[in-house]
């Protein structure tokens, strides 16, 4: 997909925010839209479906973390990645952004260089394989759903089948963090019973066979899978 192609819908309260990070998108070639709070958010988000929103969580009207809940009720925007930014860093906020639905956190103040490459990297899952692809290249790693097969620099990896079911899950949406409940109602669904320590210790065992720098931990809310 191209750059122009790609629509980002930028909500931010303050004029500074909207002027220096929208200049910095829209000099990449992105397809950028603006709004000031999040009520303009929603109704601009239905109307033109971006790829991503970039939201500020404190903003008059209605905040951020109201819009995102919104947004994600809309199924037309089940896909579009949705990142705060703000200058709230603590882990309640955190926290309440993933809750609402959010994929990703950014903090401000942010160097545009660096907030331009965060949305690269938020942005390289709309060229992932579809989740329903049996063959899925994510990086260096190639996951053969139908073959339950994994390749690491051409290399094959065995694994369980619920190692292999988790993996085959984080790789799906490189960057997105994928809540514990969610892990568990996708990956062991109604099988068993099983806590919440099972799943961190597929992930340690993840981590030892794929690469630990792969599987990053979101704290109080899951895991997410790193290119």
């Amino acid at each position: 997909m191209k750059k122009k192609d790609i629509k980002i819908l930028l909500v931010d309260d303050e004029p500074d925010i909207l002027e220096i990070v929208g200049y910095n998108l829209s000099s990449e070639g992105y397809n950028l839209t603006t709004a000031s709070n999040g009520v303009e958010a929603i109704a601009k988000a239905k109307k033109i479906k971006p790829h991503l929103i970039i939201m500020d969580v404190m903003m008059p009207e209605m905040d951020g973390i109201e819009a995102c809940e919104n947004i994600r009720k809309d199924s037309s925007l089940a896909n579009t990645i949705i990142t705060f930014l703000t200058a709230r860093g603590e882990d309640y906020s955190q926290v309440a952004g993933f809750d609402a639905g959010a994929d990703d956190y950014i903090t401000k103040p942010i160097k545009p260089k660096v907030l331009v490459s965060k949305v690269k990297a938020l942005l390289r899952r709309l060229k992932s394989e579809d989740e329903n692809a049996q063959i899925l290249t994510v990086g260096n790693i190639v996951i053969n759903r139908e073959e339950y097969k994994i390749e690491k620099e051409g290399v094959e990896i065995i694994l369980p089948r619920k190692e292999f079911e988790l993996l085959s899950l984080l790789a799906s949406r490189p960057e997105k963090v994928f809540k514990r409940e969610e892990i568990l109602d996708k990956v062991w669904g109604n099988e068993v019973i099983v806590g919440g320590r099972t799943i961190d210790v597929h992930i340690r065992k993840l981590r030892e066979k794929i690469g630990e720098n792969h599987f990053k931990t979101v704290k109080g809310v899951g895991y997410k899978y790193v290119q």
